[in-house]
């Protein structure tokens, strides 16, 4: 009877373990010929097995899914495919693209062609029943000129053809210095493509990768996305596979290999066992070459004529009759718009670095000097005189030397737009690294960081010939050098007044939402103290990892307030950056945060200067709040905690059910400009 008994608890058991693994999926394909795949107006090019989903007629729809549904509840994925797009014979540019979608059924009916990809129609574009996520490769500006503006770029899409992010095709190789080089998705020959899903937890996150043949993985991604916690798009089971189209542009649209493993690495395709695809050619007789020869001698004789005639239009408008005004002429940092165009390559997309509410970003080497420098172009919708008035602050700013500051070299005027050049700095932004990058911050650096910003801000306030505000400090606005050191940058909304006199001048309010400090909505007054304020909303981002404002369950959630709720809660360390693991100094933490809220007290008397952060910070005072305290290594937390809630916050904190002290500016928010340039200088 025992032995009965043992062999169904070993039958129970094994069925157990079979069941709970039997959703796990893995496979390769190098080539689809032996792949049992459903395919509707796709199919496997014998004998060489690429997957073509799409030939080059007009306005077809081509789909390949895998037969079997995955269980993506709880679950994650990683995939590895290779595709190839070739534009038909002799249209140069072809079109639209292909996506690898996540669909609660293995097709579909009545999906239209174009730019809908063979996956939504203008009936359910947007509808939240779709419960269809893709992952687009266009070769073609998107649909919404909104958020796909740019062709050659990869998107995610979520129930319809508006982007949740996108981004240009690129790729970092090793040991480029952050510089991405551009993947060409189409014409160019097969294109690797990565998607690394984190479905188990909390947070659901998508990495998408892109790299041409011969590449191994790069290590950063180029488009990390976090699926929203509330998103009810991914289904309990769905089907992976792929979709494309074409319309009047119309392309070619091969998958060569495909790898998927699900709750596990997917297995990297043997790039020597993938089946090869030529570009398609177009049949002609004798006759048909003659007339091809002669098309193409009567084109190339166009082209030459068409190209010379704008290149001494360019030449004249741009290169040699650059129209200067009288005032311009002499300015000590003025480039010449000619050195930027070419420094920049034209301004061209791929020389991109980043995209603000000011203007885009360039990344230009000068050709005097051969330096590396960061170009930025501003819309100027303003008179001749405003213009001029921002030349003179920005001169005075080229002035400005410190390590802990971006360095500005210059400015130009070219017609209605404004450039402003200064030093590169290759490691990114500070919110980059905080919340977008794959490595965490030490505390060690964090704290460097947060001193050498204060340090640059102190120079700004007290060390200069004058008193300058930046009035945009911010973690966007810090720069991280090759050496971990911070760089605050983006002066575009700074002021400057002598030393002994106070700023009167009103100006309508700008700066970022959440470092605006309450007095400023209200007399439209920047000062230092405005500038002390955000520094202490920076020092909280810093310590906590967390955005000053942050959209929780469908409300904002202040960062100061939700600090001190954490405080009040009375564990204060609850609201430090867990990805620090608790490798931080606990006194320089306390610091930190104190400092933090002391910077950012709604009342500006409340405030420290600079200096006085500066010695806090060094050690050479002690914060008023933690005078007299335990000594280190034996004070208490609760000890702590009482002081901070000393400063007066706790009355004015939503924890406690009264009204945010935010609430003293949130009825100035919709009236707050946020133009560089214009009414907001």
């Amino acid at each position: 009877m025992s032995t009965l008994n043992s062999l169904i608890l070993i039958l129970i058991f094994s069925t157990i373990f079979f069941l709970s693994h039997s959703s796990d999926l893995n496979f390769t394909f190098h080539g689809f010929n032996d792949t049992n795949l459903t395919l509707q107006g796709a199919t496997v090019t014998k004998p060489n097995g690429a997957l073509r989903l799409t030939n080059t007629s007009k306005s077809v729809i081509g789909h390949a899914f895998y037969p079997s549904p995955i269980r993506i509840a709880n679950s994650s994925f990683t995939t590895h495919f290779v595709f190839q797009i070739n534009p038909a014979a002799g249209a140069g540019r072809g079109g639209y693209g292909l996506a690898f979608t996540l669909s609660p059924a293995p097709a579909f009916p009545g999906a239209a062609a174009e730019h809908f990809m063979g996956v939504f129609s203008e009936s359910n574009d947007g509808n939240a029943s779709n419960h269809v996520l893709m992952v687009e490769f266009d070769t073609v500006n998107g649909y919404n000129e909104k958020t796909d503006s740019e062709g050659n770029h990869v998107s995610i899409n979520v129930n319809g053809m508006d982007s949740k992010v996108s981004k240009a095709a690129a790729y970092l190789p090793e040991g480029s210095r952050g510089k991405e080089e551009e993947v060409y998705l189409e014409n160019h020959g097969p294109v690797q493509a990565w998607i690394d899903y984190h479905g188990i937890g909390i947070s659901k996150r998508f990495d998408v990768t892109v790299a041409p043949l011969g590449v191994s993985k790069p290590i950063r991604p180029l488009m990390p996305w976090d699926l929203d916690d509330n998103s009810d798009v991914l289904l309990e089971n769905m089907y992976i596979g792929f979709s494309a189209a074409t319309g009047e542009k119309s392309s070619s649209h091969y998958i060569l290999g495909w790898s998927f493993c699900l709750n596990g690495i997917a297995t990297q395709l043997n790039l020597s066992l993938l089946p090869g695809v030529e570009v398609e050619k177009a049949s002609s007789s004798s006759g048909g070459r003659v007339r091809i020869i002669l098309i193409a001698t009567f084109s190339v004789a166009l082209f030459v004529l068409v190209v010379f005639l704008i290149a001494m239009v360019f030449y004249r408008r741009v290169m040699r009759f650059e129209v200067l005004e009288d005032w311009e002429v002499d300015a000590p940092h003025r480039f010449r718009y000619r050195e930027l165009y070419v420094a920049t390559k034209g301004f061209r997309g791929s020389e991109k670095i980043g995209e603000g509410g000011f203007g885009a970003v360039y990344r230009g080497v000068l050709p005097t000097t051969g330096g590396e420098v960061a170009v930025k172009k501003i819309m100027a919708n303003n008179s001749l005189q405003g213009m001029r008035e921002f030349a003179a602050e920005i001169e005075s700013l080229g002035k400005l030397r410190h390590k802990n500051l971006v360095n500005l070299q210059g400015w130009c005027k070219h017609k209605n737009e404004l450039v402003i050049v200064y030093d590169y700095v290759p490691n990114g932004s500070l919110d980059s690294l905080l919340y977008n990058s794959s490595s965490v911050l030490s505390w060690e650096q964090r704290f460097n960081i947060i001193k050498g910003v204060a340090s640059g801000l102190l120079y700004l306030h007290e060390e200069w010939e004058q008193v300058v505000i930046h009035r945009d400090v911010k973690s966007s606005n810090v720069l991280i050098d090759r050496d971990m050191n911070p760089r605050l940058g983006d002066f575009g909304l700074a002021r400057l007044y002598d030393h002994g006199k106070n700023s009167h001048r009103t100006t309508n309010v700008v700066g970022t939402i959440g470092y605006i400090a309450p007095e400023l909505t209200r007399t439209g007054q920047a000062s230092t103290s405005t500038d002390v304020f955000a520094y202490g909303i920076l020092l909280l981002e810093v310590a906590c990892g967390r955005a000053a404002v942050v959209c929780e369950a469908h409300r904002n959630v202040i960062l100061v307030d939700w600090v001190v709720e954490c405080m009040q809660m009375g564990n204060m360390f609850e609201a430090v950056d867990g990805k620090l693991n608790s490798a931080y100094v606990v006194e320089e933490m306390e610091l930190v945060l104190g400092l933090g809220l002391l910077c950012s007290h709604p009342k500006a008397e409340s405030r420290p200067t600079m200096r006085q952060v500066v010695k806090y910070l060094n050690g050479d005072e002690i914060l008023p709040l933690f005078d007299r305290l335990s000594s280190a290594g034996s004070r208490r937390a609760d000890e702590v905690t009482a002081r901070l809630l000393e400063l007066g916050l706790s009355d004015r904190i939503g924890f406690t059910g009264t009204t945010s002290y935010y609430s003293y500016y949130s009825s100035s928010i919709g009236a707050m400009s946020t133009t560089s340039f214009g009414s907001g200088r």
